[in-house]
């Protein structure tokens, strides 16, 4: 249920920044630093007592955690802008594979026949909905960039389990928050600009939701295999083309729609067998 929760809070996040480009233009470093900063201040808000922030530069593990998911954020958004957030999200997507592959590997979990079905549906399902080699798509270097950020997401959600032995869930946030700053805060820097008082509202609507979502996965998978928790974060695609329906007017095709169908069926499956 808490997987569930973060996939809910993650497609907040992303449909209340899709509502600040109908009205404003804002960086997009700005708004991920916006979003570390308000990750912060819930963690000092809702886990004083807990939060280890001397852990965040003793435990190398946090920093290596804390700088993949910042190198991760400036890689994707990279590979979006130049390679279209279709085939960019397909492809960073893969990490469930490469996820569960590496969780065998450093964690001896087992990749069963179930959660390789559900994830074969699941991506072929994410292929469909993003189109991501449309007519015209050629590969380029940054085709090899969204590959490496996929592996950084699988080393990620790798890495937060082996942290709950020793961490708790706010200081494993915390890493990602205080390192993704570092990086993101450098290209935010270059491209000062003003910003309306109703894109701060939005921005931090967007990082309450990202934070709210960021604790819930990372708390979730303490308790869920690295291929199952993954696999559910598949749902997100489908709640975005959802409220991108609703709330913006999209329209999809047939073999969008299947996509979507795919995506839930190969979730469903594979919590249901477990």
């Amino acid at each position: 249920m808490l997987m569930l929760l973060s996939t809910v809070c993650f497609t907040a996040n992303v449909l209340l920044i899709r509502a600040l480009g109908e009205f404003a233009t804002v960086n997009v470093w700005l708004i991920s630093c916006t979003r570390f900063v308000v990750g912060l201040v819930m963690i000092l808000a809702l886990y004083r007592q807990e939060f280890q922030p001397r852990h965040l530069y003793q435990n190398r593990q946090l920093i290596s955690r804390g700088l993949a998911g910042g190198i991760g954020v400036y890689a994707y958004y990279l590979t979006v802008i130049h390679i279209g957030p279709g085939r960019a999200t397909f492809i960073n997507n893969t990490y469930v594979i490469f996820g569960a592959l590496l969780a065998v590997w450093m964690l001896g979990e087992r990749f069963t026949a179930a959660r390789a079905t559900g994830s074969t549906m699941a991506l072929g399902g994410l292929a469909l909905l993003t189109n991501p080699f449309a007519a015209g798509a050629v590969t380029s270097i940054y085709d090899l960039l969204a590959i490496g950020g996929a592996f950084l997401s699988a080393y990620i959600v790798v890495t937060i389990r082996q942290l709950h032995a020793s961490e708790h869930t706010s200081t494993i946030f915390a890493a990602q928050c205080v390192y993704g700053l570092l990086v993101c805060s450098v290209p935010a820097a270059l491209h000062p600009e003003p910003i309306a008082p109703l894109a701060w509202a939005v921005m931090l609507g967007a990082g309450i939701c990202a934070g709210a979502g960021q604790l819930a996965m990372t708390r979730a998978f303490r308790e869920l295999p690295v291929a199952e928790g993954s696999l559910l974060q598949m749902i997100v695609p489908v709640g975005i083309a959802l409220g991108g329906f609703a709330l913006f007017g999209e329209h999809f095709t047939r073999h969008e729609l299947l996509g979507a169908a795919l995506i839930l069926g190969g979730t469903t499956y594979t919590s249901l067998r477990r």
